[in-house]
């Protein structure tokens, strides 16, 4: 068998393997339309597909060939060529990756920390030697420039990287607690858990999942995007190579009937997830009523509060690259600028850096942002746009029409450029709905306390920056302000992974966070062991009848 996708050729050590990848969004049924659907349906397999590679499934250490007589199709971003199809996975399919799962994890569970400490080391490496293939196949199906794909890989590998060390991580608590008696903990891991991973990180969502999930002595199955499940696949391979066991993970694909069967399987014990408002909420809701435990990441809008006082240069490359990369495609982006007092003199400059800005395909030289996911979520963005001019807010970078000055391939290409809407006030929709592409909209405040009370209305809490040079100032904010994640002249401060990632308020669903000390706690349970070993009983032949007390 031979690989067919340019995604899995190079893989160091790799065996043979078949097609991988996917994308496009996937049109649901019911009410988990609404709730998690969108706008493109599956297709039935014809013969002009004949030719096209179909990307596999990864049950039980086999990637095998799905027998679903339903596809996704995923397309390029940025020229609309058609990579690969994706199946919407059978139900005997889910099934049996969770059955596999099941019976995996009675020996996996029994492995010795060591053993799955081993296994992280190795991994770590393998994926730090394969980050150029893994990042092709982000490049590819997703869209960002082939750089910042490295740097999606890189913060998941962070991850995997902490993960190695596990036995330091599950080290529980003891004490005497009376005469020759002694209680401890146990950290236990939960069974099968899930994952189910956005579009916008195809690396280090699952990097966030699966590797803690298993190093905990879980055993586990992972639902990459089917916008672009590449980069997952080429994860699961280098995995087998680390020696992760069959059935440990499995990797399956599908839309809401996957998601579906994962909230409601009940050998699944746990769901980690991370996306959408919609589907974040419809997934803790349907899972927590079937009693797994739920984590769920979803929407955000990030605001930079900039202050007079702080560094302009670094203030102004700051919100540029926050706001712009990854086409504006991140949770994390800091897609609201709030602009304090004589701050705001500085607005006509950030516009020019954002112009000097390169939209182009991932793969070309000095590209600084990609395209959009899909067709429909540039439409989506483009509307979003337009609504703020309908309401009042001054277009100041006008980014639309890019795709008009691109070479003639990407002209099918779902480009956005840099754009900037200036004047927009909270009751604007384009405030109070998350755009997800590359627009920065602009507020003014006219002091510090306002700024603060602005982002303390917003519903969301994944994360915040201030810009400025004064310690006072920073002391005030990171103490008054209600969100999760905090930034002093850090424009996106997502924890590495000795923290944990703690976005709060309507970005969350649940109480554990991802990774760190949260992320162990929540592929765990606690036991509690109380024992009792006498020292007269080494000797003594007289029984108690006394009630029995402490001291």
């Amino acid at each position: 068998m031979q690989y067919t996708m340019m995604t899995l050729r190079g893989i160091r050590a790799a065996k043979p393997a078949a097609a991988v990848s996917g994308v496009v969004r996937s049109a649901f049924v019911g009410s988990a339309r609404r709730h998690i659907g969108t706008t493109a349906n599956a297709i039935k397999t014809s013969p002009e597909y004949k030719d096209v590679p179909k990307t596999q499934l990864y049950i039980n250490g086999e990637f095998i060939d799905s027998q679903a007589d339903q596809w996704f199709e995923l397309r390029n971003p940025a020229t609309q060529e058609l990579v690969t199809l994706v199946p919407q996975a059978t139900p005997q399919e889910l099934k049996e990756a969770t059955r596999v799962a099941q019976d995996a994890f009675k020996t996996w569970k029994k492995s010795s920390i060591l053993t799955r400490q081993r296994v992280m080391l190795d991994l770590q490496l393998l994926i730090r030697q394969n980050m150029d293939s893994i990042a092709k196949s982000i490049t590819q199906e997703q869209g960002k420039t082939f750089p910042d794909a490295k740097g999606d890989v890189l913060r998941g590998l962070q991850v995997v990287e902490s993960a190695c060390g596990i036995p330091s991580l599950l080290m529980g608590e003891q004490s005497p607690v009376a005469r020759d008696m002694d209680t401890f903990t146990i950290r236990e891991p939960l069974g099968v858990v899930a994952g189910i991973a956005p579009f916008n990180f195809p690396a280090m969502i699952p990097l966030w999942m699966f590797p803690l999930a298993i190093a905990t002595g879980n055993t586990c199955v992972i639902k990459p995007s089917e916008r672009d499940p590449g980069a997952m696949m080429i994860l699961a391979r280098l995995a087998e190579e680390a020696g992760i066991p069959k059935g440990v993970l499995n990797v399956i694909h599908g839309g809401v009937d996957t998601v579906n069967f994962i909230c409601d399987e009940p050998a699944i014990k746990a769901i980690s997830f991370v996306g959408s408002d919609r589907a974040g909420k419809y997934i803790f809701s349907r899972g927590t009523a079937n009693g797994k435990r739920v984590q769920a990441n979803l929407g955000a809008k990030n605001h930079g509060v900039i202050m007079p006082d702080a560094n302009k240069n670094h203030t102004l490359n700051s919100l540029v690259g926050a706001a712009f990369g990854a086409a504006g495609q991140r949770c994390m982006a800091l897609s609201t600028a709030v602009f304090v007092g004589e701050a705001q003199e500085w607005i006509p400059e950030l516009v020019e850096r954002a112009k000097a800005l390169k939209t182009s395909g991932g793969f070309e030289e000095g590209a600084d942002l990609g395209p959009m996911i899909t067709p429909e979520a540039k439409n989506r963005c483009l509307e979003l746009i337009q609504s703020g001019i309908d309401e009042g807010a001054e277009l100041v970078l006008d980014g639309r029409n890019i795709v008009d000055t691109l070479p003639e391939k990407y002209r099918k290409g779902n480009f956005v450029g840099p754009t900037i809407l200036s004047g927009v006030t909270p009751s604007m929709r384009c405030y109070k709905e998350e755009i997800f592409g590359p627009v920065l909209i602009i507020l003014k405040a006219a002091t510090l306390d306002d700024a603060i009370e602005l982002v303390n209305s917003n519903p969301y809490g994944n994360g915040t920056a201030v810009f400025t040079n004064s310690g006072a100032v920073a002391r005030k904010f990171t103490e008054e302000i209600d969100v999760g994640q905090v930034g002093v002249n850090v424009p996106i401060p997502v924890p590495l992974p000795m923290f944990s990632f703690t976005g709060s308020r309507g970005s969350i669903q649940g109480d554990l966070n991802f990774y760190g000390k949260s992320g162990i706690q929540f592929y765990t349970s606690t036991k509690t062991v109380t024992q009792l070993w006498r020292h007269e009983d080494a000797v003594s032949t007289q029984a108690t009848v006394n009630m029995p007390t402490h001291r």
